[in-house]
């Protein structure tokens, strides 16, 4: 009788187990500055140099050494000066109000887009 009491508390702890909620992650947004209430820009040691991208593509940045705000891409002979602007996520957005270019920069890879079309010009660039 024993035996058989165990096995009925044994069987139902297993199938509670099955049972049970999976435990789910949930993304931040980043913390909203105590002042502005804008969300906090990341701020990533990102390097300089030639960018590598899918389709044999390449995009070449050159940071401000004085102002990391402020970076230069030259993609297919031309070099276009863009500034940082805030974003909503906080990453790192480079942009030009006289250029359709957008640099996002991420320490993992990053975006060239055409910011006209809405449409990426290279993308997974990674730094050689």
């Amino acid at each position: 009788m024993f035996g058989k009491w165990i096995a009925v508390v044994s069987v139902s702890l297993g199938l509670a187990a099955c049972s049970s909620t999976p435990t789910v992650s949930v993304v931040e947004a980043p913390p909203a500055d105590p002042v502005t209430g804008a969300p906090v820009q990341m701020d990533f040691v990102l390097s300089s140099g030639r960018y590598h991208c899918d389709a044999g593509q390449y995009v070449d940045v050159f940071r401000d050494v004085d102002d990391h705000n402020r970076i230069n891409v030259g993609w297919q002979g031309e070099l276009v000066a863009l500034a940082r602007n805030p974003s909503a996520s906080g990453l790192p957005r480079y942009e030009s109000a006289t250029s359709a270019l957008v640099w996002i920069d991420l320490p993992w890879k990053s975006v060239l887009l055409d910011d006209r079309r809405g449409k990426p010009l290279a993308s997974d660039c990674k730094p050689v």
